[in-house]
């Protein structure tokens, strides 16, 4: 009840005015980083972002919790029912978590469960573990929904795949009488407040039982084989910093973290549990962590499926357009040097064409013979190449004449590292480039290939993305 006795006393503080100056110069500080730099923020979410800043926190309240929570790498004091399954024997790859409350109007939480396990192959399901937090305070709804469960689930239960547990009502904070940010009725308040304390002992609880963790909502569907597309992401990210990975665009869905960031995520949502809704939190737990940019990866692996939403029953028809449910295949995109002679608009550099991130590089009116080239580090033998330009709201910006050509006999130093000889594979058509089976059109080990501008135009150029599947690694 370490929580219960901790956020009565920040209730009952009293004003005192060195710890009010104190107070106001950390949330300055605080505030200043999360929106001195907005630009990473998605588009959509701006102008909410924008709304939040507007609302100050309670700086006697909060100095108080910097203190307490100065060591947030500290799991929280809570006892965990284990409603259904026992402690994991061994640590897994990937933990999903699962947050679920009686819903008004349908319940979708056995078909979420049902979703990651039916789309896991077997060797898949060896990897994961699945936690369900019922966060619900009916207790007959928790028995029923266990019960549930237990028979739907009972082969993964005694697997050690599937643990649902509960946190007694006595370890949550004051839920009544919270502040009215954003003119939210306060029955709404209420329960967004509550939702970011179900997910923060979510988090608490999930923080030793895996490397990664993605957290779902209990009304989603899963994409085929998606831990191996999610293992093949991380993999492809290894050495470069991150702090949230997105495999869904849509609320807190498909969200993935290092576990053992999880402790300070739990304790940052139970600090601002009152001040606004836990995605947008999220945004700015991250940029806190020092990642300024969305990395979000396409397509999504994760879709939203619930037409009522948990609170009062609400429509809620949200899905994810880039949602693709049969298997697919991430490209391989091997390390790689890239650079243009073009000229880059902006920040739209090569890089971020060369990437299943949700980006592009962008670059002003090219002329006959400007190229996009990229270097591989290591020679590669490649099955599949496909390169898309242009976007859907620019859809002029495309390679209107232009060819894909590979090549071998790298020369230069490493900086300035090119191919003496090329091989065409083939020209655009409509801005787009696909083709199959290269390595049987290809004789040698491939050190490059390059975009070739074969005729000037007065659009400008988007690489939307750039795919490079892998047949085998050439003996060195």
């Amino acid at each position: 009840r370490h929580y219960l006795k901790y956020f009565d006393k920040m209730r009952c503080l009293r004003k005192r005015s060195a710890v009010s100056f104190l107070g106001i110069l950390v949330v300055c500080l605080l505030f200043m980083n999360l929106y001195i730099e907005d630009g990473y923020v998605l588009e959509g979410d701006k102008q909410l972002i924008r709304e939040t800043a507007t609302h100050q926190l309670n700086p006697e309240r909060y100095v108080h919790s910097f203190k307490d929570l100065s060591n947030f790498s500290g799991s929280i004091n809570i006892s965990y029912r284990y409603l259904a399954g026992t402690p994991l024997p061994r640590k897994r790859y990937l933990t999903i978590g699962l947050s679920s409350v009686k819903r008004k109007k349908g319940n979708y939480l056995l078909e979420t469960i049902k979703s990651i396990f039916e789309q896991s192959s077997y060797e898949e399901l060896k990897e994961i573990a699945v936690v369900v937090q019922l966060a619900d305070f009916d207790s007959a709804w928790c028995e029923g929904m266990v019960q549930d469960i237990s028979q739907k689930f009972a082969h993964h239960i005694i697997a050690g795949r599937l643990i649902v547990i509960h946190v007694p009502e006595d370890y949550y904070p004051v839920l009544d009488g919270l502040k009215r940010n954003y003119n939210d009725p306060e029955d709404r308040v209420k329960f967004r407040s509550k939702q970011n304390v179900d997910y923060a002992f979510l988090l608490n609880f999930c923080a030793n039982l895996s490397d990664y963790y993605v957290m779902l909502e209990d009304d989603v569907r899963c994409s085929k084989n998606f831990l191996t597309a999610v293992k093949k992401v991380i993999t492809s990210r290894e050495g470069s910093y991150w702090v949230t990975l997105e495999f869904s665009k849509l609320g807190y869905i498909g969200k993935l973290y290092h576990s053992h960031d999880l402790p300070r995520l739990a304790h940052f949502l139970l600090m601002f549990y009152q001040e606004m809704p836990c995605d947008w939190l999220l945004i700015h737990f991250r940029g806190l962590l020092a990642q300024k940019e969305v990395i979000r990866f396409k397509p999504s692996l994760f879709q939203h499926m619930g037409y009522y939403s948990s609170y009062k029953g609400a429509e809620n028809k949200l899905k994810d357009d880039d949602f693709e449910e049969e298997s697919f295949d991430i490209p391989d995109n091997p390390p790689a040097n890239l650079h243009t002679n073009m000229n880059v608009f902006e920040n739209y550099e090569a890089s971020k064409a060369y990437s299943s991130i949700d980006e592009y590089f962008w670059g002003k009116a090219p002329s006959t013979g400007d190229f996009y080239g990229i270097v591989f580090e290591k020679p590669i033998k490649i099955s599949k190449i496909k390169v898309v330009t242009g976007t859907e709201d620019r859809q002029n910006d495309i390679l209107h004449h232009g060819a894909l050509e590979v090549g071998e006999k790298i020369v230069g130093s490493k900086k300035g590292r090119q191919c003496t000889t090329y091989l065409r594979l083939g020209e655009f058509k409509n801005g787009n480039f696909e083709i199959t089976d290269v390595e049987h059109k290809v004789l040698f080990d491939i050190n490059c290939m390059r975009i070739l501008v074969t005729k000037s135009q007065k659009e400008w150029l988007i690489i939307r993305s750039i795919s490079v599947w892998t047949s085998q690694t050439p003996n060195q």
